[in-house]
């Protein structure tokens, strides 16, 4: 029996890995992490949309010692979400260590499950800045994680190379693209479905939407050969 654990916030990128993963699996297991992030509803959703798809099983982690270290527009209600970069070069949504807590938690998960997937909806061709949405940050914590635990495990990235329309074709292509649209929670407001529309999230989000629907079949055949690729 396949078995896969997917990362998954609620938003846009780790819902369409969920529905994709659905097809692809016999099991699929959801983690969901609390680090006291400014957008909490995502937790919420996150739950709703796990109920929904009836996953085999839905962990919801508190993690929020994370939040205690990691200061970010995203963990302090007193930093206001910014379209400027720091100082560093990143911007101030960036979470120091996130992707680095979140992936080596879920690979103990997917050790304890028997699981030897894990997904995540990380994407370095929409980088937003983010050091840890890399693919080779992901291909280091891979080898880290199996020579860690002496175990097969492949951490899988589907929208590494997709750009946010390519994003919204994969959705469609599963027949999910209203659900994804509409309940699924991506701005850093915590704003449902299209979100504040000012925030980069939701920027980033809505003009891919634009995009995808000006010319899905154009976008639906990049889609299908990035994949085939």
């Amino acid at each position: 029996m396949s078995k896969a654990v997917v990362v998954f916030s609620g938003g846009q990128d780790s819902t369409t890995c969920l529905i994709q993963a659905l097809s692809q699996f016999d099991e699929v297991h959801g983690i969901t992490f609390d680090y006291g992030q400014r957008h909490r509803e995502e937790i919420e959703i996150a739950k709703q949309l796990a109920s929904h798809f009836k996953l085999a099983s839905h962990k919801v982690m508190d993690v929020t010692l994370l939040n205690e270290l990691a200061i970010s527009a995203l963990t302090r209600d007193s930093i206001p979400v910014s379209n400027d970069l720091m100082d560093n070069g990143l911007p101030n949504t960036f979470v120091p260590g996130r992707n680095i807590l979140f992936l080596t938690l879920a690979g103990i998960y997917a050790y304890q499950l028997g699981a030897d997937v894990i997904i995540t909806g990380v994407c370095e061709t929409d980088f937003s800045g983010y050091p840890d949405c890399r693919n080779e940050f992901i291909q280091s914590m891979q080898t880290a994680l199996m020579k860690g635990m002496d175990q097969q495990l492949e951490i899988r990235t589907p929208l590494m190379w997709l750009n946010k329309a390519e994003t919204w074709a994969l959705a469609d292509k599963y027949h999910s693209l209203e659900l994804v649209r509409h309940q699924t929670l991506t701005c850093y407001n915590g704003l449902i479905g299209d979100g504040c529309g000012t925030c980069p999230a939701c920027l980033l989000r809505k003009n891919g939407l634009e995009e995808y629907l000006a010319n899905p079949e154009a976008i639906q055949a990049q889609l299908a050969e990035k994949c085939h690729n």
